[in-house]
């Protein structure tokens, strides 16, 4: 294996989207569940260690844990074990050479780290990104009406907001990424609240999928001045995929150019070329490839390297999306810069930029982007 670029194994990083880890121990079955994307473990006999994601943990993460390259999957999970949850968590965390995390919360959250509970076991800061629809849904449960909705939830947002440093919207697995881009008006959002209220009192759970209100909560998130993260493409099998195209959300992007209000495409494989045509052709719009990253396992700087085909360098962020275990936090972050090591290196031997021009483009991508759009203090 080639050996990464001293400047690309030392650069500091930003995970601009992640999520928090579980604080226990885990049995073999947890441990694959929250190897992949699907809902469960294929009753077929089939394991995900046998997946390019399986491969990069006992690969990349066993050395982490004393063991050696390419140790069975028992005997990974036998020393997991025997480490316990919070040394597992904490050698992982604090080995990514990460400075700052942005943790969503909005997902299965009391099964998760919080982020204060995150930000020790990794030794870094963790920031808060707030979920939109999990804030609509939570005003909905606690007793609005039609007409009192949109002020119920602008009131709950602000305080969830406060000292949290974007939002993000779920509208790819609700409703799909063809949102109009017209800001909707204030009897569009009381007559699509007055439908959702009654579905719900019809004994329909309490789940946002309306595309007029998921527009009214983008727009809620602009009008903060906060950074909107948007899930793209793969994703769990509550997603259409062929919906997650953020080609998609070419409208949305038109109508909130003016805002200044930076607009970040989360994950985005199979769509990353088509995200990178649109962090490249409109100035609000960045993008990353996180989530595939862990799971393409060797093939991660493939996809990366893809990506980069159009997206400018102070268009790529850096994220992971790792979610429970804290292996993902790490093969998210090795795997990174593993492609970013290996796209540099192949344009320094073509002599297509100069290692200055390589340094500074690294820490664009790395965290400098992340820095600038999230208004982080410098660490």
């Amino acid at each position: 294996m080639t050996a990464l670029l001293d400047f690309v194994a030392e650069l500091p990083l930003i995970d601009h989207h992640c999520h928090g880890v579980v604080p226990r121990d885990v049995d073999r079955d947890g441990f694959e569940r929250m190897l992949t994307e699907a809902d469960t473990v294929s009753p077929l006999g089939v394991s995900l260690f046998d997946s390019l994601i399986g491969l990069a943990v006992r690969a990349r993460c066993a050395p982490v844990l004393d063991l050696p390259k390419h140790a069975t999957a028992e005997d990974y999970l036998t020393r997991r074990g025997e480490l316990g949850a919070d040394e597992v968590n904490r050698r992982f965390l604090r080995g990514t050479g990460t400075t700052d995390f942005l943790l969503d919360g909005g997902f299965l959250a009391a099964s998760l780290t919080t982020t204060a509970e995150f930000a020790q076991l990794s030794g870094a800061r963790a920031h808060d990104v707030v979920r939109l629809e999990q804030v609509a849904e939570d005003v909905v449960r606690a007793g609005t009406t039609a007409a009192g909705f949109a002020a119920d939830f602008d009131a709950e947002l602000t305080s969830r907001a406060n000292g949290a440093v974007g939002v993000k919207s779920i509208a790819a697995y609700r409703v799909g990424l063809e949102l109009s881009g017209a800001r909707p008006a204030p009897v569009e959002v009381s007559d699509a609240a007055g439908r959702w209220l009654a579905r719900v009192d019809a004994g329909e759970p309490v789940r946002l999928a309306d595309e007029v209100l998921h527009r009214h909560l983008v727009w809620a998130g602009i009008d903060r001045g906060l950074p909107v993260q948007f899930h793209v493409g793969y994703g769990d099998s509550d997603v259409d995929l062929h919906r997650c195209d953020p080609l998609l959300l070419t409208g949305l992007l038109r109508a909130t150019r003016a805002s200044g209000v930076p607009i970040l495409l989360l994950h985005n494989y199979p769509f990353h070329r088509g995200a990178a045509y649109l962090a490249q052709v409109f100035e609000h719009v960045f993008a990353d490839v996180g989530l595939i990253t862990h799971n393409a396992g060797s093939r991660a700087p493939a996809i990366l390297a893809e990506m980069l085909e159009l997206a400018p360098f102070g268009k790529l962020l850096f994220s992971t999306d790792a979610f429970g275990l804290a292996e993902l936090h790490h093969l998210g972050t090795a795997l990174f810069r593993k492609g970013l090591s290996d796209f540099l290196r192949a344009a320094l031997t073509a002599d297509e930029l100069s290692e200055v021009d390589a340094i500074r483009l690294a820490r664009l991508a790395g965290y400098e982007n992340a820095a600038r759009i999230y208004r982080l203090e410098p660490r």
